[in-house]
């Protein structure tokens, strides 16, 4: 518990500096800052009217009056940064964790986790913002207020449902029936009538592995939390029927009391981060439990070591690929060895590599620790021979089918021509003639500290082109996206012959526009239609940007659709409305940041129609992905980055071009 750790720290000495200068501000701003000294600034005196007649901004600002300013305001942060000492000396969070076993912060134990996990994320989610902001043209701190928000208590409920489920501040755990893990009599479940799954039968085994498919919202993760019971007692879902887990009535036992014999692995992984460090954050449940130390460790090292996962105990959460912080949250999941394991769609984010990785972890937590294990996921294909039950959710009902038949090989989804100058070859090769390429990408090397995150890249792209970026988690496709929309890091990025470093930000976005990961961020209206519009009064494009939207989506807006929140669309609405949204400043390159992820197959052909209607106009779309088949069906030509480096591939139309 007493291991230095200098982030928290840093932290604190930025918010106490930040305290005293807005302190030395505000005087010099509310009536100036005299008080002996070398006068500095000689401000005119203005006093207000009204009912503010006894206040006047400005006046003589001095040294000694900057001086007093700021010896006021050090008390508090002294205090500020004391907190700061405190916690890079002693892990609070994990006190307040033993705080919830015992002792007179219980009844207020989980706010306090909560709040101190929180924090951080507040100061993130201002840095995600921001980088958006940029992205999409917007100015002044008041634009980020309400997307900050919203992130801020997605955070916390994450936070708070993730703690639920591993039995934090649990008053009874009753002992259950290894033997019936789930069973459901019956049962139906209704969300405020926007949804509902009626006349569910269902019974599963220990040692068995079932998957769960079907349509985005069609309640794969509704049904999982219908076992887990976050979705009667956290989500305000309703249930009618039935529903046993391990032999306990689900309606009369919320999660943390079943959290001994129920494991959960939520869909965004990393949301549901409690802790600091993987080691903390495997050992979370069992410390919640109030076991020794000793014995925790122990678990976590067991554990780690059946994963193959030791060498990430110390590493922060924060510092995982999407393939470790999967891996890691099963980890926690099982740490408390439980006879029931939730997994929410755990190959979204993931490469061939980790897929396959974590395919095997939970085919052997099945069928050799003796678990039953459910899995929520659009991708079957890497489950077949490993499943036991195949579940399909489909027009409110839950039905038991046969294993997906093996999806055949099929040609590219678009057929591209070969463009002018281009003479076809044998099947595994074109030659290409010299041609003026639209943009050029020279040289250009990222680093993230002491890290290289892309070396040396370079790329010539032709207008009218789909290109992919392929590669494994963390090889550098996001990096080179945001270093490319981003001047910023060494090389070159030129659009047209123009080097984009050069441009004013506003002419920029009309360069080269980027589409990041985390599409949501680009959402800062609470409306379809305030987004559009925003979208227009920014950029005034020559088509209406709800216009746009329609036509990736391929049909007419009605009003009910442009009146709903935007994180309320299905997933491939919202980065449809994403892509309209950063087309509007009519950028010459559009770069959208894996476009596929945790898309159900009608989505990602939306999604694949509107990056080829994007392109239809003449412009750049450069996607990255590591997803192949996505890129087999919507790109003309592919690149590879491994460990940071470009490299050429072939396709079936264009052979890809690096730069000599």
């Amino acid at each position: 518990m007493m291991r230095f750790r200098a982030a928290p720290l840093r932290a604190a000495a930025i918010v106490a500096a930040v305290f005293v200068a807005s302190r030395v501000a505000y005087r010099i701003v509310f009536g100036g800052a005299s008080g002996g000294g070398v006068l500095l600034l000689d401000l005119p005196r203005i006093p207000l009217d009204g009912p503010f007649a006894h206040v006047a901004l400005f006046g003589p600002v001095t040294t000694g009056g900057i001086w007093n300013a700021a010896v006021s305001a050090l008390p508090f942060a002294a205090v500020i940064l004391a907190f700061g000492v405190l916690n890079a000396l002693v892990d609070v969070q994990r006190l307040f964790v033993r705080g919830s076993t015992r002792g007179p912060i219980r009844a207020v134990s989980r706010s306090l986790v909560i709040a101190w996990a929180t924090a951080p994320a507040l100061a993130q989610s201002v840095r995600r913002m921001r980088r958006a902001a940029a992205l999409r043209g917007e100015r002044g701190p008041a634009a980020l207020l309400v997307p900050v928000f919203e992130h801020t208590i997605e955070r916390a409920l994450a936070l708070a449902a993730s703690m639920e489920v591993r039995g934090f501040a649990a008053s009874a755990r009753p002992v259950g029936d290894a033997q019936r893990p789930v069973r459901f009599a019956a049962a139906s479940l209704d969300l405020g009538g926007a949804w509902r799954l009626d006349g569910i039968d269902l019974a599963l085994m220990p040692g068995s592995l079932a998957i769960v498919s079907g349509a985005t919202g069609s309640g794969k993760s509704s049904l999982l939390g219908a076992m887990s019971g976050l979705f009667q007692h956290f989500e305000g879902g309703h249930q009618n029927g039935r529903i046993e887990i391990s032999g306990l009535d689900r309606l009369r036992h919320p999660p943390r009391e079943t959290a001994g014999a129920v494991g959960v692995v939520a869909q965004q992984v990393r949301l549901s981060f409690v802790a600091e460090t993987v080691h903390d954050e495997i050992g979370f449940a069992l410390t919640t439990q109030g076991i020794d130390g000793a014995i925790i460790d122990e678990r976590v090292q067991r554990i780690a070591g059946e994963l193959d996962i030791t060498g990430l105990l110390e590493r922060p959460v924060t510092a995982l690929s999407a393939g470790e912080a999967t891996l890691v949250a099963i980890a926690a999941a099982l740490v408390g060895r439980p006879t029931l394991l939730l997994v929410d769609e755990p190959l979204a984010e993931l490469d061939a590599a980790a897929r396959h990785r974590v395919c095997e972890v939970l085919d052997r937590v099945a069928h050799e620790s003796g678990a039953c294990v459910v899995v929520a996921e659009h991708r079957t294909a890497e489950w077949r021979g490993v499943a036991d039950a195949w579940l399909a959710i489909g027009d409110g009902r839950v039905s038991s089918v046969e294993a997906p038949a093996p999806t055949p090989v099929v040609a590219p989804e678009v057929a591209w021509p070969v463009p002018d100058g281009d003479e076809a070859g044998d099947s595994d090769r074109v030659t290409r003639t010299p041609r003026h390429p639209l943009v050029s990408v020279l040289g250009l090397d990222v680093r993230h500290a002491d890290v290289v995150a892309v070396r040396d890249a370079r790329l010539a792209l032709h207008a009218g082109e789909v290109v992919a970026v392929t590669g494994a988690n963390g090889a550098g496709k996001s990096s080179l996206l945001g270093a490319m929309a981003v001047p910023g890091a060494a090389g070159t990025v030129r659009v047209d012959g123009v080097d984009v470093a050069s441009l004013a930000p506003a002419t920029r976005r009309r360069a080269i526009s980027l589409v990041p990961e985390q599409f949501d961020d680009l959402f800062f209206a609470t409306t379809v239609a305030a987004e559009c519009h925003r979208a227009d009064r920014r950029n005034r494009p020559s088509a209406p940007t709800a216009e746009t939207f329609g036509a990736l989506l391929g049909r007419d807006l009605d009003e009910g659709l442009l009146l709903r929140h935007p994180r309320d669309l299905s997933a491939g609405e919202r980065l449809c409305l994403a892509i309209a949204i950063q087309l509007a400043s009519s950028p010459a390159v559009l770069l959208i940041d894996e476009p596929a992820r945790g898309l159900d197959a009608a989505a990602r052909r939306q999604v694949g129609a509107a990056i080829v209607a994007a392109a239809a106009t003449g412009r750049v779309v450069l996607f990255a992905t590591h997803d192949r088949e996505f890129a087999a069906r919507y790109a003309m030509r592919e690149f590879t980055l491994e460990h940071g480096r470009v490299s050429a591939s072939t396709r079936v139309a264009v052979a890809a071009e690096v730069i000599a």
